[in-house]
């Protein structure tokens, strides 16, 4: 890994879905994911939301422009019992059902629109992508306009996604 990250990592990934409910897709030239399907993603950067992050990797790596329409998921893990490795898993629309797919050659292999159905049965897709391709994203966590926690505790930049109706009674 190039930079130096601590022991405490936040990804962020952009589950972009196009008009025939295609969702992008990259093959990553590098690590874990190589040359797996997986959702465009990455470290976020100082002075950046995890959802700002996603939107500018899922551009990065694939050349699509996005728009933020809620969060899936929060993946979190420990690796080797010591890094905390942190995953927040956003809803994205293309901006134009135009754009044309440009993988990034330094990082991707390849990069295009798969159904999720073509995804759950690929051996070459992710543990992820295989977790969640058989369900049905619809909406998400939607963000809650105008949430702000107050100056209190300084925030410059604060987005906050619930979903009401939780059937968990212990939330």
């Amino acid at each position: 890994m190039g930079k130096e990250r601590g022991k405490v990592w936040l990804g962020a990934a952009g589950i972009v879905m196009n008009g025939n409910g295609e969702w992008l897709v990259v093959k990553k030239a590098y690590g874990g994911l190589k040359g797996k399907w997986s959702f465009p993603a990455g470290f976020v950067e100082p002075g950046e939301r995890a959802d700002e992050a996603a939107i500018r990797e899922v551009e990065e790596e694939t050349g699509i422009r996005t728009k933020l329409t809620g969060m899936a998921g929060f993946r979190t893990g420990v690796l080797k019992g010591e890094v905390s490795d942190n995953m927040a898993l956003f809803l994205l629309r293309p901006v134009s059902e135009t754009q044309p797919v440009i993988p990034q050659e330094r990082e991707i292999i390849e990069a295009g629109w798969m159904t999720p159905g073509e995804l759950a049965a690929s051996p070459d897709s992710s543990l992820l992508i295989h977790e969640i391709a058989g369900e049905a994203i619809d909406g998400g966590l939607p963000e809650v306009p105008g949430a702000w926690p107050g100056d209190i505790f300084g925030y410059t930049s604060y987005k906050f996604f619930f979903r009401k109706g939780n059937s968990n009674p212990d939330f």
